[in-house]
């Protein structure tokens, strides 16, 4: 089935269909509702207006620590610039190998298109980012220019790290010469030209991150941030994500 991207803004490519699926509820995430990685955000918009006004910008990589909002930028990002062109697929880590089908089906649409990857990550030996190569760099015929990569991942380099690796590594000339498995594996990751990094708040982000929910909240904010904290406590995470779940499950609890 042959998506109007006019009307369109995001699809999924679907592996047992052998097609793109298109997506009619897209998350309504907002650039506002994202506290805390303000300089991310910035970061990543001034990326996409650069791809969107025809200027040269990077593929992307937003890496870091669960539930802090990588991919809700990304979708955030979306929501902003549909009424300039810009549209998203999401494919799956698995069906990276059908990236050359899915780019010659856009590359001469009259739209940007951001190829959204989550959870991004390959294990020792997995050959499956092969797919990758025609987006990235191209091969006989260039990469196209209305396609960028947006990608993220618990792992800085997108694959497991391990001391060895490190041990191997030597100094020649009073040059670090790295490992061959290390040389690896930044390729992979040298080959997004932004880097996006994101943490766990401290207590005091993760509590204006639990406010923001609560803007209009009419009880005792003190007695919720001792909440918020206690939820977050029992779950070892201070995360956005975190602060979702609490909003969620006190609020129910609020109108009961």
């Amino acid at each position: 089935m042959a998506i109007n991207w006019g009307r369109i803004y995001a699809a999924v490519w679907r592996q047992h269909q052998q097609q793109l699926h298109p997506v009619s509820n897209i998350d309504t995430v907002t650039l506002d509702a994202l506290v805390g990685i303000e300089r991310q955000k910035q970061a990543l918009l001034k990326n996409t207006r650069r791809f969107l006004d025809g200027q040269p910008a990077n593929h992307a990589l937003l890496w870091g620590a669960r539930g802090t909002g990588k991919s809700s930028l990304v979708k955030a990002v979306l929501n902003a610039h549909t009424g300039q062109g810009l549209r998203l697929i999401e494919v799956f880590k698995n069906d990276l190998s059908h990236l050359p089908e899915i780019v010659d089906s856009i590359r001469a649409l009259p739209y940007k298109f951001i190829i959204y990857s989550d959870d991004f990550s390959f294990e020792v030996n997995d050959s499956s980012y092969v797919g990758l190569k025609t987006l990235l760099e191209g091969s006989i015929e260039q990469p196209p220019e209305n396609v960028k990569l947006y990608t993220t991942s618990n792992r800085r380099h997108l694959v497991p790290e391990y001391m060895q690796d490190n041990l191997d590594s030597k100094m020649v000339d009073g040059e670090l010469h790295y490992a061959d498995a290390i040389e690896e594996k930044i390729s992979l990751s040298d080959r997004f030209g932004l880097w996006l990094s994101f943490y766990q708040p401290d207590k005091a982000g993760y509590l204006e991150i639990v406010d923001s929910y609560f803007a209009d909240y009419p009880g005792d904010r003190n007695e919720l941030h001792r909440a918020a904290w206690d939820f977050a406590t029992l779950r070892a995470s201070k995360s956005g994500r975190t602060a979702r779940q609490f909003y969620n499950s006190h609020s129910v609890t609020e109108k009961t």
